[in-house]
């Protein structure tokens, strides 16, 4: 079986489709799903169907994209935390790609869900983009992972280098890999996937983003994460079968709120 550890299938085109959706993610023997909050006027949306299907888990949070939204509050975060389908808080962190000038701002909002996290023990979901030195910076200031007293976390979508990923592991964190592992293109990017150890991968869809082969191209979905496991046992040399339980235990490990 397969988990699919960050997807947004509260957005509107995948929510149309949801009876279709969670069809797909049986066929495919993707058990189980954390649907990931990216701003909170929509975190409602994310609740219901965390609340409505026992096998789909939410987190709370606001994408570093968000520029023209209320910033969020570490005790603001807590208390919408505060629910048994929550597992998470994010997704947060620093995107310097698409966004420019001065972007303090995030490095802000980024602090206050460290601070989120560490105070209710939920752990952290990381998107970096063109922003890992400041990102593993920050990390370390406020106290993220393990390795300081907090609480574990994930680097979502990782595309960094092998350095950058050993940092975060250090830490305390997990690295999650999403179809973008299975491009062609991605050559730097499988070796780090083959050089880590599986004990430290979770794997995801971040859909309807980022189709993997051979849907590339195509709106993504939760089921697609068998592409994601399948393509990463075959980079290390490994079976399905140890992807599959290796990275599903991981989730669980990480994420101890999900029952």
């Amino acid at each position: 079986m397969y988990v699919d550890s960050h997807c947004h299938i509260n957005f509107p085109e995948l929510a149309v489709r949801m009876p279709e959706i969670l069809s797909k993610m049986q066929e495919n023997s993707v058990t189980h799903a954390l649907c990931v909050s990216v701003d909170l006027p929509d975190f409602p949306q994310v609740l219901a169907l965390a609340e409505q299907y026992p096998h789909i888990y939410a987190s709370v949070g606001v994408h570093p994209d968000y520029e023209e939204t209320e910033e969020p509050t570490a005790e603001q975060l807590v208390k919408l935390a505060d629910h048994d389908k929550i597992i998470a808080i994010g997704e947060t962190g620093l995107d310097y790609f698409r966004l420019k000038g001065d972007l303090e701002w995030q490095r802000e909002r980024f602090r206050q869900h460290i601070r989120a996290s560490r105070i209710c023990r939920k752990p952290l979901i990381i998107h970096t983009r063109a922003a890992a030195e400041d990102t593993i910076r920050i990390m370390k200031e406020e106290g993220a992972g393990t390795a300081q007293g907090g609480v574990a976390g994930v680097m979502h979508c990782f595309t960094e280098s092998l350095e950058v990923a050993q940092a975060a592991v250090d830490l305390g964190f997990y690295i999650s890999f999403s179809g973008i592992l299975t491009f062609k293109s991605a050559k730097d990017l499988q070796a780090v996937a083959k050089a880590l150890p599986l004990d430290r991968i979770l794997i995801e869809t971040d859909s309807p983003y980022l189709a993997p082969a051979p849907h590339r191209g195509k709106m993504n979905e939760p089921g697609f994460v068998r592409h994601v496991g399948e393509f990463l046992a075959d980079l290390k040399g490994i079976s399905v079968k140890e992807v599959q339980e290796t990275t599903t235990r991981n989730f669980f490990q990480l994420f101890q709120f999900a029952q």
